[in-house]
């Protein structure tokens, strides 16, 4: 990833290359479940896709001194426990992050960009050792040039914490004139690319409330994943 300049795409996991609600819904009900706390209605259990989980648990009132465990048991069952009938495979059971699937033609689209030149990542607020495995089991990793995400610990969760990361080890330098595009589809995508410095292409497929992406300040937002490379070559021209 050295030369320069880079047309960068960093690509939001969760809403824009998969539809993983199943899996995170299921781990965070056990969640809320374990600890003894009253089970979010489904409006509320769909907000917890984008942000950091403890963020979300912490917005629906788990107390304090209940949180850790929260987050150990919703881990737990995402990423170890296999507990939930695989959507791709019926009848085998998978952990949670496995409970997912790819968004029809993401692949041909990721292709489509790779062949035109853009340095394509993953850049999503679930923890990194979490995202990897999803992307090897999906093939993900194959379509993209790296996979970054949030630390084990709080030290890096929110999204603007990711992107810097993802630019610091690509060594993405804007003096030399790469330029770089966010693509999501929750409010933390559009809040974090601000933060950054630069420009979140909304992804109207996901997670979203209506208006959401917009009132956010999202430049351009998408309906569908057919418009999405053309999309990119319209904002990098």
């Amino acid at each position: 990833m050295a030369q320069h300049p880079k047309k960068v795409v960093l690509l939001d996991l969760d809403g824009t290359l998969t539809k993983s609600d199943p899996g995170i819904i299921g781990c965070v009900v056990k969640a809320f479940e374990a600890v003894g706390c009253p089970v979010p209605d489904d409006a509320e259990l769909h907000r917890f896709i984008g942000p950091a989980i403890i963020e979300s648990m912490k917005r629906n009132h788990i107390p304090d001194d209940k949180l850790d465990e929260a987050v150990r048991v919703y881990r737990h069952y995402y990423s170890e426990e296999p507990a939930f009938d695989d959507p791709n495979n019926p009848g085998h059971l998978v952990p949670g992050n496995l409970y997912n699937t790819v968004y029809e033609g993401i692949p041909e689209q990721l292709a489509k960009l790779r062949d035109e030149g853009y340095v394509l990542a993953i850049a999503t607020c679930k923890p990194e050792y979490q995202a990897k495995p999803i992307a090897e089991h999906f093939h993900l990793d194959q379509m993209v040039d790296a996979v970054y995400g949030a630390s084990r610990d709080t030290s890096r969760i929110d999204k603007d914490q990711v992107i810097r990361y993802a630019f610091e080890s690509m060594g993405f330098d804007p003096q030399a004139g790469d330029r770089a595009l966010m693509v999501g589809d929750r409010w933390t995508d559009v809040d974090g690319a601000k933060a950054c410095g630069i420009d979140c292409l909304g992804c109207g497929w996901g997670y979203a409330e209506p208006g959401e992406l917009k009132q956010h300040g999202a430049y351009r937002v998408i309906d569908t994943t057919s418009e999405l490379a053309d999309a990119v070559n319209d904002y990098f021209a």
